[in-house]
């Protein structure tokens, strides 16, 4: 489990979707500035897992995504499985690469990434971090009590480091992710699932406060226990201990 050199690296970002229509381009549009930061681009490729869409999430993504990247059309109705299709993906288009140079980076339709999210990343990697699991903050609008329940249910540690594993922020770099076995099936908490793997196994992670995502304050998400749901839940307890 030898760290990668540090001279090159080859970036691939995986976005699942499902009816995200009025995220999208906004999502592709921040992993571009993200691959913009340090003049990154060139070595940057972006697959979009349109699963079950019945929207325009496609279509956008495909204008978005220009030549930096691919959209997969699916119906596997899964996080997990679509996470999957798009690392995949991206593992054949860098089928030349060492995977110990290639990292496969995560984030949201719904969510748009900090210009700096690559390359707090890769300086990471540089140091021999096989994995980063980074936090998100909630996009403006949404509910007062929302922001008010998130904030204090979502700590983070006096070091800078913190406990939050989301598929929105999270890294690894390709031979651990072949290691572990990748994404799996799981339609829910397919990102704690990887991330207790890779630590199982004994790869070197971070979980960096100082890797930042963006995200949906919305509580109604496309599925069922996810973070919006959380959210929805953060606020009812808050509501019961008052």
């Amino acid at each position: 489990m030898n760290s990668a050199t540090a001279h090159h690296w080859s970036i691939g970002v995986v976005i699942p979707a499902r009816n995200e229509e009025a995220t999208i381009e906004d999502c592709i549009g921040s992993v571009l500035v993200a691959g913009d930061y340090h003049r990154r681009r060139g070595a940057l490729w972006i697959v979009v897992v349109a699963d079950s869409c019945s929207d325009r999430t496609a279509s956008l993504a495909l204008r978005a995504i220009g030549d930096c990247g691919q959209v997969i059309e699916t119906r596997v109705r899964s996080a997990g499985a679509a996470r999957r299709l798009g690392a995949a993906a991206v593992i054949e288009r860098f089928r030349h690469v060492d995977p110990g140079s290639l990292w496969l980076a995560n984030t949201d339709a719904d969510t748009c990434v900090c210009p700096d999210w690559i390359d707090v990343h890769l300086r990471f990697a540089d140091q021999g971090m096989t994995g980063v699991a980074g936090i998100v903050r909630l996009a403006p609008g949404g509910t007062p009590e929302a922001h008010e329940a998130f904030r204090h249910s979502y700590p983070i540690r006096a070091d800078g480091t913190h406990a939050h594993v989301h598929g929105a922020n999270i890294a690894l770099r390709g031979d651990a992710y072949l290691d572990v076995g990748g994404w799996t099936d799981r339609p829910l908490s397919e990102d704690h699932c990887l991330w207790r793997r890779l630590r199982r196994r004994g790869w070197p992670v971070s979980s960096a406060a100082s890797s930042v995502v963006i995200t949906s304050a919305r509580l109604q998400g496309r599925a069922s226990g996810g973070f919006a749901d959380t959210l929805q839940a953060r606020i009812d307890s808050r509501r019961t201990a008052t």
